[in-house]
């Protein structure tokens, strides 16, 4: 068991129901919330995880734990894929999406679906692509959510997922450390309104494996030529692997 998997946002029960009820909590200030604590930063990092899927010109997508849609809009918007389904446990946060794709008018290309990441409902080799924006450290189970995107990719498909980290060096790891530990919780608390929610967050981003311990943990899944790339300082990470 991996840290993060043991980190819950509200004390005593099942993780993946306290994760759901969470982000239903914060779907309405999530988005605005997002960018602000991030600076608008976190849209430059899809779009670079979006960047490493384009020579491939992936047709069927998943967007594994979707959120309100925004990695999936954007890569409906720089992809053109036939099908891109966004799937997360959130019925909260992909109402917002819902309404985001409606508003862009990509509803005959995305579609969302209310699943369990780690019990995906879809077949074997559905998908040319799989991606993951700032999700998959909510796994209840890690090994068994990646071995889950494993699985539905087509044999040759590609995994792109973008994930907060620690930065490793002087001085960035430092100022990461105090801005996560009194102005991420402290905001979030106030727009959010959910006590817990951004505390919850800030630990699973020091607890969550990282650079090669997570291209490890990918290549564990069943996927190859695993790597990563780390972003603004360490801030956020990307990761590319095949199958």
């Amino acid at each position: 068991m991996y840290r993060q998997e043991q980190i819950k946002p509200y004390g005593e029960g099942e993780k993946a129901q306290q994760v759901e009820r969470m982000f239903d909590n914060i779907a309405p200030a999530y988005d605005k919330l997002n960018h602000r604590l991030s600076w608008n930063i976190d849209k430059g990092w899809r779009r670079k995880a979006i960047r490493q899927l384009a020579p491939f010109c992936p047709q069927t997508m998943l967007d594994i734990a979707t959120g309100t849609g925004d990695f999936a809009i954007l890569a409906a918007e720089m992809l053109r894929p036939q099908k891109l389904v966004g799937a997360d446990i959130s019925e909260g946060m992909m109402e917002i999406g819902r309404q985001k794709v409606k508003q862009r008018g990509l509803e005959d290309i995305i579609t969302f679906d209310k699943e369990d990441c780690l019990a995906l409902s879809y077949p074997d080799c559905s998908f040319d692509a799989v991606t993951a924006a700032f999700g998959i450290r909510n796994f209840a189970d890690l090994d068994k959510g990646l071995r889950e995107m494993q699985r539905v990719l087509k044999k040759g498909g590609h995994l792109s997922i973008v994930e907060l980290t620690t930065p490793v060096s002087f001085p960035m790891k430092q100022l990461f450390h105090i801005y996560s530990h009194t102005v991420l919780p402290v905001y979030g608390r106030l727009i959010s309104k959910d006590t817990s929610a951004y505390s919850y967050l800030t630990k699973t981003i020091e607890a969550f494996p990282q650079g090669e311990r997570m291209t490890e943990i990918l290549h564990k899944a069943g996927f190859s030529d695993a790597c990563f790339k780390r972003l603004t300082f360490g801030i956020c990470t990307m990761y590319f692997a095949t199958k």
